[in-house]
C-alpha cells in the first residue's frame, strides 16, 4: 500500500535508517526487528477494512441483521466507540456510514482505518512501554514504512548515511501526521446517545428527543400518576447486570407504575423475581408466555392497588404469548402489551394487522364505555418517517411496512386515540424511543 499523503526524501530516508539500524542492534527504544511484517500486516487490515465498507456501504441493511459482536468489531475497525447495547450500536454505525458517506472521500477513509490499524499493531507489540514519545516515534516510523514501501528497491541499493534516527524530529512529524482529520472523528455522548439527532435525512425543524431539556417538569398537585414504560429484553438478565440498580431507577424516576415488556420469564421465576421488588411497590402482576417458554411477557408493578387486574384479551389465540396486562384504577384503565413484531420475513405481518391489532382496539373500546384507557408498552410501529433513522431502506422491515403503519391509523388514530407523545412534541426525533408509544383515549 501507498500513503495518501506526501512523504519528503529526507524523512523516507530518515525512516529507512530506522528500520536498517532496528534490524541490526535494535537501539531504536520500542521498536520490533520485524517492521516489514507490519507493513503487510497494515495493507491487510486496509484492504480487508476497504472491501468491509464498501459491503456494508452497498447494503446498509447488513447492519441491522449483524449480532453484537459483530457490530463491536466492525465499530472497533473504524475507530468507532462500542458500548452501549445492541440499539446503540447498530446506530452508532450507521451514523458513521452515513456521515462516510456524504461527506468523506476515499482517502480520508484509508488515512483513518490505516491509522487506526497502525495504532492497534504498535500497541500490541510495544505494550510495555510508558513512555508516550517511545509510542509516537513507533507509530511514525511504521507510517513512514508505507510511505516509501514501493521504491524499496531503490532504497536497499542507496547507501544508508545515518545510523542513528533523530528522535526529536521523528516525534514532531508525527505529531502532525496524526492530526489530520482528528475532526472528522466520530464522537458519541456514550452516556447520552439521545442527544443525537438520528435521522438519515432529517427534515427542517426536527430536533433530538433530550428528555433532560424537553420532559415537562414533575407534577406536585397530589392528583398525578407517573407512568413509566420499558422494554427490558430479558429481566433476569437486566437484574444479574452489574452497574443496574432498581432502586436507583425508582429514586431516580420516582414512578407510581411502572410496566415492563418483554420480560422472558416463565411462570416458575415470578416469584423468585418478586423477592427482588423495592419496597413500596409490592403490588406487581406478570403474565408469561406458554406457548414458548422464556418468550416475550409483560408486568405491571405498581405502588397503587389497583382495583382490578386481568391479563390477555379475551381471545385464546392471542393470550397464549403473555402480551397484555390490564389494570383499573381509580379514574382510567392502564393497558400494557407487547405487540407482536412481524417477525424476519414478515412472517407474522398478516396476523399482526388483520387479527391481532383490530382485536386490541376493539379491546380498548369496550373498556373505554366506563373509563378512559391509557394503552403503553412497545408497540413495535414507527408510524411517521420521523420515528426510524432510515425510512427509505426499511420500507419491508418489520415495523415500519405500509400494512403496519396504516393499521395503526384505522385501528388507534382514526378511532379516537391520541399518541400523546407526538401531539406535544411533533418535531422531536425520538429513534432510540423506537416503539415505546403511549397512547391514550382523547374525551
Amino acid at each position: 500500500m501507498s500513503s495518501k499523503r506526501g512523504v519528503s526524501s529526507s524523512t523516507k530516508s530518515a525512516a529507512a535508517a530506522s528500520i536498517v539500524d532496528d534490524k541490526k542492534d535494535n537501539k531504536l527504544k520500542g521498536m520490533s526487528g520485524d517492521c516489514s511484517e507490519d507493513v503487510l500486516i497494515e495493507e491487510s487490515c486496509w484492504k480487508v477494512q476497504s472491501v468491509e465498507f464498501q459491503s456494508i456501504k452497498d447494503d446498509p441493511a447488513k447492519i441491522e441483521a449483524m449480532t453484537v459482536q459483530e457490530l463491536r468489531a466492525t465499530l472497533r475497525k473504524f475507530g468507532v466507540p462500542t458500548k452501549g447495547r445492541k440499539g446503540d450500536l447498530v446506530f452508532a454505525l450507521k451514523h458513521f456510514m452515513g456521515k462516510k458517506k456524504d461527506g468523506e472521500n476515499s482517502q480520508e477513509l484509508e488515512e483513518r482505518v490505516s491509522i487506526n490499524s497502525l495504532k492497534n499493531i504498535s500497541l500490541q507489540k510495544n505494550t510495555k512501554r510508558t513512555s508516550d514519545e517511545s509510542c509516537i516515534v513507533s507509530i511514525n516510523t511504521v507510517s513512514e514504512v508505507s510511505g516509501f514501501k514501493k521504491s524499496k528497491r531503490r532504497m536497499k541499493q542507496s547507501p544508508v548515511e545515518d545510523e542513528i534516527v533523530n528522535v526529536d524530529t521523528e516525534i514532531a512529524t508525527t505529531k502532525r501526521k496524526l492530526s489530520i482529520k482528528t475532526d472528522d472523528l466520530i464522537t458519541l455522548p456514550q452516556a447520552e446517545p439521545w442527544t443525537v439527532l438520528a435521522h438519515k435525512k432529517p427534515q427542517k425543524g426536527w430536533i433530538p428527543y433530550n428528555p433532560r431539556t424537553i420532559r415537562p417538569a414533575p407534577l406536585t398537585d397530589g392528583n398525578s400518576v407517573k407512568l413509566m414504560s420499558w422494554n427490558v429484553n430479558g429481566l433476569r438478565a437486566l437484574l444479574k447486570l452489574e452497574g443496574f440498580s432498581a432502586l436507583e431507577l425508582a429514586q431516580r424516576e420516582n414512578f407510581d407504575v411502572l410496566c415492563l415488556q418483554e420480560t422472558k420469564l416463565q411462570d416458575k421465576d415470578v416469584d423468585s423475581v418478586k423477592q427482588c421488588l423495592i419496597d413500596g411497590y409490592e403490588n406487581s402482576f406478570w403474565t408469561c408466555s406458554n406457548a414458548k417458554l422464556g418468550y416475550s411477557g409483560t408486568a405491571i408493578i405498581s405502588r397503587i392497588k389497583p382495583l382490578s387486574v386481568c391479563y390477555g384479551l379475551g381471545i385464546p389465540d392471542h393470550d397464549s404469548e403473555g402480551r397484555v396486562v390490564t389494570a383499573e384504577f381509580d379514574s382510567f384503565y392502564l393497558v400494557n402489551t407487547y405487540v407482536p413484531n412481524s417477525g424476519d420475513g414478515l412472517k407474522r405481518l398478516s396476523y399482526r394487522t388483520t387479527q391481532w391489532d383490530p382485536s386490541l382496539s376493539n379491546y380498548m373500546k369496550e373498556l373505554e364505555k366506563s373509563k378512559p384507557v391509557i394503552l403503553t408498552g412497545d408497540l413495535n410501529c414507527a408510524h411517521q418517517e420521523i420515528d426510524i433513522y432510515n425510512p427509505a431502506g426499511n420500507k419491508r422491515s418489520a415495523g415500519f411496512t405500509e400494512e403496519e403503519r396504516q393499521s395503526f391509523g384505522s385501528n388507534f388514530l382514526s378511532k379516537g386515540f391520541v399518541d400523546t407523545f407526538r401531539k406535544q412534541h411533533p418535531e422531536c426525533c425520538r429513534v432510540y424511543l423506537l416503539g415505546l408509544s403511549t397512547w391514550w383515549t382523547e374525551n
